[in-house]
């Protein structure tokens, strides 16, 4: 959450230096790699049977298709910002579950705490000149947590699926 609210008044130079720079492409490449490792690092637990494979497999391709079909960079950004983001509620969320805590709904409060998060960002954006404030993007935003978080969850579920499964 710091970084992304660390940047939101540099955003725009930030942008037009990597643009002009020819770096951007590729830096969006690399984060969108980083976000599907975490997703599947998040998901997976030991070595990847048949049903994670299949099931990382359909995300990679979900996560193409998203990307390709967003063809404003900065709304790309918002997938691979509150993706992570939601990950790592989720994750810890998680966590306390599986430590004996009550936690109704994990995936649903991670998903809405990034969404809250987003939220916010695009409140202060409100109070910066060089900023505008896009209920779009807080659209985006949920979006980003829904599909990371249901991609990590159905890893997850693929692998416990896996793992009961007796060998034949």
């Amino acid at each position: 959450m710091a970084a992304i609210y660390s940047t939101l008044g540099l955003a725009r130079t930030l942008a037009a230096a990597l643009a002009d720079s020819g770096l951007g492409e590729g830096l969006f490449i690399l984060c969108c790699l980083l976000v599907l490792t975490a997703v599947v690092t998040q998901g997976l637990r030991a070595r990847p049977g048949g049903a994670e494979v299949g099931v990382a497999l359909g995300i990679a391709a979900a996560y193409v298709l998203v990307f390709v079909r967003m063809s404003i960079p900065t709304e790309r950004s918002h997938l691979i910002e509150y993706g992570v983001v939601a990950l790592f509620i989720h994750e810890a969320l998680t966590e306390r579950t599986s430590r004996g805590r009550r936690v109704p709904a994990p995936a649903l409060l991670a998903v809405l705490a990034a969404g809250l998060i987003g939220v916010l960002d695009e409140c202060i954006q409100l109070l910066l000149p060089s900023r505008v404030f896009d209920p779009v993007d807080m659209l985006f935003n949920v979006l980003a947590a829904i599909m990371a978080v249901t991609a990590s969850s159905a890893l997850r579920w693929a692998w416990r699926w896996n793992t009961s499964v007796p060998n034949g």
